[in-house]
């Protein structure tokens, strides 16, 4: 497809139209080269549809256009890319075209901005870098060297830039990978509850959310009460009580109760605002590591000011003191931290984990605790209906649609299990029961045609609700199979059925425990809510450390509190309501992206499903990161240091030592974004993940 010319929105466009396709892999398009490179599926007729959906494109189409997000970071992007284009050119333009005379013009009056902010530093009784960025540009001006002046003040220009377009570009890709993912949203239409996808929502429309819910989309309660968490937005401690004719909004959590909400805003409007002040009020881009490098960049700058004025007083040679002053410490620690930052996450990315900070990849580096939930996270995400197990003459099926319709209502690996099997033997299970009320960790409480249903653990049925078996029956409660897993069902206080899953271990469980110790984590340990049988042998058979089964929500956020007495880092992973708790508890929480949303935006950091190798990628960035800052840090300081006193020797000049230093800052800052995990050295931990990589890689064309 032949372009002449392509502006930062349709390149969105014709972007996000080439992702939407199932056999295109990943796109990249460059509007300033009006090129698209594509990689996609060579199985079938992929090509020859690729082809054919090129010819049928149109950046007018506006299902295309509906595809891109509000925001893309296209245009983030070329905002600085032009401002450090502007800067450069009218340099060079300055130095071609301006006489010498005009040149210092010139620089006397740039340098008024610089003179300025220094003497607001000294005004608030601080002695920072911009005191020391004005002493070093006065110092050489006054020496009438205006080009060295002009070379420090261009250099400070571009690395303010970089330094600016590092924190909002971090900032938009975090809001960006942190905006919802709910993908379907429950609809009230005249006849009955509809789930729908989220996208397919109008203005105007009704939907419905319950217990632990996130909130998809702004909109007005016309109906029901409940709690609502609003700190991801608003920062409120406490929930806000939302009732007929309250406002609520996207991204929000209800914590207790039930609502029905008219659609203001359609998908997506307002959330990445909302986010993006979530992070910068929070400061979880800085590792603490990064923030000791930033302190100590300021706590320089008055022995720098003291190191320039004791040199000229021993030498009376004004070039000596100034050494101390056309070199500092700030901008290559300020530059280069951010900037493996933003590379480690981007890395990241790429192996599908979100990071939602560097401060979290610090707490992945420091842990020396990681708690595993077990259902979903150390199994597999998709578990299975084996049998069904009847009391009081209910039939398999009926037993099976009443619980499917309570389960459909709450999404986690068990829910999902039993709603599949239902689609299996395609039994319908539409709306038949009253308002659903879910309690966290132990089951559903619902009515169906007058009698009270409940489904969930044996506590909840049995010892909380005081449910009974059917005379008679026993010995089959008794008889259950050890092997699974079992959901209890109970109509009108009766036991009707028990369910039996089956939610088979990860295959790279054990091995990537085995990598963890070796990785440096000293205790691996497994919170489940099943029972104390099944949990036991599989932490016999995959070596878990500590164990602890049929655990509340509450009772793993105190686990991770005890270890945090103890002085240990804890790494918590779970994918589940009953999780967030202890993600929120732990010093980093890690959601598995299959899991409840409510657990995905508690949690720092969300892994896909595919693989618990990702945990090992995760941990090795992590490492690598805290290692490179550290490298980067004793560099500077030791490179810069050599300088200052290279200066002082008088065997550098001023202009030498700003030049060396400035070259230096770019060198660090271009090593820092480089990836910090080449393929040789994590491919054989890696197997499992890497292969799947391979396997997409190896059946894909790049066009």
């Amino acid at each position: 497809m032949a372009c002449c010319r392509m502006t930062g929105a349709q390149a969105d466009t014709l972007e996000y139209f080439l992702r939407s396709l199932s056999f295109v892999k990943d796109v990249r398009v460059y509007e300033n080269t009006q090129d698209a490179v594509i990689r996609f599926s060579r199985e079938g007729d992929a090509y020859e549809r690729l082809l054919e959906s090129l010819a049928g494109f149109s950046y007018q189409d506006e299902e295309a256009r509906s595809l891109v997000p509000d925001h893309t970071g296209r245009e983030l992007n070329a905002q600085y890319e032009r401002r450090i284009l502007a800067k450069v050119l009218g340099r060079i333009f300055r130095r071609i075209f301006f006489p010498a005379s005009l040149r210092i013009a010139w620089t006397a009056a740039r340098s008024t901005v610089f003179l300025a902010k220094g003497l607001q530093s000294l005004a608030a009784g601080k002695i920072e870098v911009p005191v020391l960025d004005a002493a070093a540009i006065l110092a050489s001006m006054l020496r009438r060297d205006f080009g060295t002046a002009s070379s420090v003040m261009f250099l400070l220009d571009i690395g303010e830039i970089l330094e600016e377009w590092t924190h909002r570009k971090s900032v938009d890709d975090l809001a960006r990978s942190m905006s919802l993912r709910v993908e379907k949203v429950w609809l009230r239409t005249s006849g009955e509850d509809v789930l729908a996808d989220v996208r397919s929502v109008k203005k105007g429309d009704l939907f419905i959310v319950r217990n632990s819910n996130i909130i998809p989309l702004d909109g007005r309660v016309v109906e029901g009460e409940a709690t609502v968490n609003q700190a991801t937005m608003t920062g409120e401690s406490e929930p806000a009580a939302k009732s007929c004719g309250g406002y609520v909004y996207a991204g929000t959590i209800v914590e207790e109760g039930e609502l029905v909400v008219e659609v203001t805003k359609t998908a997506g409007s307002g959330k990445y605002d909302q986010i993006v002040r979530m992070i910068e009020d929070t400061e979880k881009l800085k590792s603490g590591t990064e923030t000791k490098a930033y302190h100590l960049a300021d706590r320089l700058v008055p022995w720098s000011l003291a190191g320039a004025a004791v040199s000229w007083l021993l030498t009376r040679n004004v070039n000596r003191a100034l050494s101390f002053l056309m070199v500092d410490f700030s901008c290559a620690l300020k530059l280069s931290m951010p900037l493996s930052v933003l590379s480690a996450i981007r890395e990241a990315g790429t192996y599908d984990i979100t990071v939602k900070g560097g401060k979290f990849l610090e707490a992945v580096a420091d842990a020396d605790r990681i708690v595993f939930d077990k259902t979903g996270t150390l199994t597999h995400a998709r578990p299975a209906v084996m049998d069904i197990i009847t009391f009081g003459g209910y039939e398999e099926d009926e037993a099976l649609r009443i619980a499917a319709c309570l389960e459909e209502h709450y999404p986690h690996s068990i829910a999902n299990a039993v709603v599949d099997e239902a689609k299996k033997r395609g039994i319908e299970h539409n709306e038949m029961h009253s308002s659903v009320q879910y309690v966290v960790a132990h089951g559903i409480s619902s009515s169906i045609a007058g009698e009270k249903a409940i489904i969930g653990s044996y506590h909840f049925v049995f010892e909380d609700e005081k449910a009974s078996v059917p005379p008679g029956e026993k010995y089959k409660l008794d008889n259950l199979p050890e092997e699974y897993s079992h959901l209890y069902l109970a109509l009108n206080g009766q036991l009707a059925a028990v369910l039996c899953i089956f939610d088979p271990l990860r295959d790279e469980a054990a091995e990537v425990i085995r990598e963890l110790h070796s990785l440096g984590i000293s205790k691996v340990c497994m919170m489940t809510g099943d029972n104390r049988r099944t949990a036991s042998a599989i932490a016999k058979k995959i070596n878990i450390d500590e164990f602890k089964a049929e655990v509340l929500p509450e009772e793993k956020a105190a686990f991770i509190r005890s270890e945090h007495e103890k002085g240990r880092k804890v790494i918590m992973i779970g994918d589940g309501v009953n999780d967030t708790p202890a993600l929120s508890e732990a010093d980093c929480g890690i959601a598995v992206s299959d899991g409840a949303a409510i657990a995905r935006e508690v949690a720092d950091i969300t892994i896909m499903a595919d693989s618990l190798y990702q945990i090992l990628l995760l941990r090795k960035i992590s490492c690598e990161l805290m290692r490179r800052i550290r490298q980067n840090y004793r560099f500077i300081i030791t490179f810069n240091a050599s300088l200052i006193l290279l200066g002082v020797a008088g065997i550098l000049q001023p202009a030498s030592s700003a030049l060396l230093h400035n070259a230096s800052t770019i060198v660090t800052g271009l090593y820092s974004m480089t990836d910090l995990l080449p393929q040789q050295k994590y491919s054989h931990n890696t197997p499992a993940l890497l292969e799947d990589r391979q396997k997409k890689g190896g059946s894909d064309e790049t066009a």
